[in-house]
């Protein structure tokens, strides 16, 4: 595949001349497993890894390539075996807390076009997990699209609730209903698609990821796993990897996420709150928090019933946890930095100590 194919663009190639050593290609990162990389470009695909000199200057995680990044690649052996020498910027990229109690990113994927995300009509299905995948999408600048699978397990009367609810909270993303049995909405998903486009597949474990996938490129690419007797899905996908499929769309899979945690987001939660946005321009004071205030028009809209209970309390969560985690992560770097300092001035008093 030539590089304008796996979606190199101007914007690229003009940081990766700065980058990139004359002798280096560019290369897209196709697959990232358990500290090894697959990297795809006009050669084809090879397993590579990152020099030291690029480990020396990774400062966190976040700063280590991820499923769609471009990178710098020096091959050897007669092109048999590479290795990673940079990492370009991103354009766009989707990112999450760490899972736990670790105060830090996770990257899911970067340089993406749009993302897919995946909703079961059945037991996964829930408003408040969806306002947070979009948060993450507009952190990342990038462009949401809601699919709603398994809709074979429930009536129309129930998938038009379902929608009805997205909509009544504020969210007026585009959405489409898709059957893995039934094929309904899946040409709808595959027009959403074009050439050279990069498209990522996010959500829960067991809601049709993967299935969706083997039914766009016609195969079964992918592992998939019956339902649980509950009826709940069973993970199946366990690395990020990016797929190109026929037509020449890429598309990444990614495994399902029990947290979606939300980092150093403020603004992107107002943004995806805008209708909350909207009705607090009438509140009496600029910096109204909308919890106790006088004159609070979101309060207003709140007993008047023309704003939900439940998104207005998953909009004050989301802000509450995204302030606690930016002054949790501030006071790591913090941390880190004064720990950094002390250690350079010990080093330098020692050397002098010396002579």
């Amino acid at each position: 595949m030539e590089l304008k194919e796996l979606g190199l663009d101007q914007w690229f190639t003009s940081r990766a001349q700065q980058l990139c050593d004359p002798t280096h290609r560019i290369a897209r990162i196709t697959v990232v497993d358990r500290g090894w990389f697959m990297v795809r470009n006009e050669l084809g695909e090879l397993a590579v890894q990152a020099t030291g000199k690029f480990m020396y200057t990774v400062k966190s995680s976040s700063d280590m390539p991820c499923v769609g990044d471009w990178v710098c690649v020096d091959y050897h052996d007669s092109e048999g075996s590479a290795s990673i020498h940079a990492l370009l910027p991103r354009k766009s990229f989707l990112r999450r807390k760490s899972a736990g109690k670790t105060i830090a990113y996770q990257m899911i994927a970067a340089n993406i076009d749009l993302v897919f995300i995946v909703q079961s009509c059945h037991y996964d299905f829930n408003v408040s997990r969806l306002e947070r995948y979009l948060v993450m999408a507009n952190d990342g600048h990038v462009e949401p699209l809601i699919v709603l699978t398994k809709t074979d397990l429930v009536s129309e009367a129930a998938l038009k609730q379902l929608i009805s609810e997205i909509r009544e909270a504020g969210i007026t993303t585009r959405i489409i209903a898709v059957s893995n049995v039934t094929g309904a909405g899946l040409d709808q998903v595959k027009e959403s698609m074009f050439p050279a486009k990069t498209y990522c597949l996010v959500g829960s474990s067991g809601v049709g990821k993967s299935t969706l996938i083997n039914q766009l490129t016609g195969c079964d690419r992918l592992k998939t796993r019956t339902v649980s007797s509950t009826g709940e899905g069973r993970h199946t996908t366990v690395r990020r990897q990016l797929i190109v499929l026929d037509h020449g769309a890429m598309l990444i899979d990614t495994p399902g996420m029990r947290e979606v945690g939300i980092l150093r987001a403020s603004e992107e939660v107002e943004e995806n709150f805008d209708d909350i946005r909207e009705i607090s321009m009438n509140c009496r004071f600029s910096n109204c928090r909308h919890l106790m205030e006088p004159g609070c028009a979101v309060l207003k809209a709140l007993k008047e019933g023309t704003l939900q209970q439940e998104h207005y309390q998953n909009y004050l969560k989301l802000k509450s946890e995204s302030a606690s985690h930016n002054r949790a992560h501030t006071d790591k770097r913090r941390k880190t930095n004064t720990t950094g300092k002390n250690g350079h001035i010990f080093m330098k008093r020692k050397s002098k100590n010396r002579k």
